[in-house]
């Protein structure tokens, strides 16, 4: 691996914390051609309701879509990139990856 990808694992970029039990779920959607890479965001804490992790559709963003990732304590923004932004979002309803 190169020192221009030091936190890259595959396309998800892994500079900062990821939250509990995400990787995994974010590694899933990174398998598609369509998706260039993936950037976990900012973390908030929420009230813990008991809810397993899963992903949350948003919006399209200039540079493809964001995601919310969340778990039972935790939320966190997740940016994905793409230059189909519709296509991707159709495509990632379709395999199920998000809620």
């Amino acid at each position: 691996m190169s020192k221009d990808n030091k936190y890259r694992s595959d396309k998800v970029k892994q500079e900062h914390t990821i939250i509990e039990d995400i990787l995994p779920l974010l590694k899933e959607l990174a398998e598609l051609d369509i998706i260039k890479s993936i950037i976990p965001g900012r973390i908030n804490r929420r009230g813990g309701s008991g809810i397993p992790p899963h992903l949350k559709l948003k919006y399209p963003t200039p540079s493809g879509i964001k995601i919310l990732a969340k778990n039972s304590s935790s939320i966190q923004e997740v940016f994905v990139v793409t230059d189909e932004t519709d296509k991707a979002m159709k495509l990632i309803k379709e395999k199920k990856f998000v809620k």
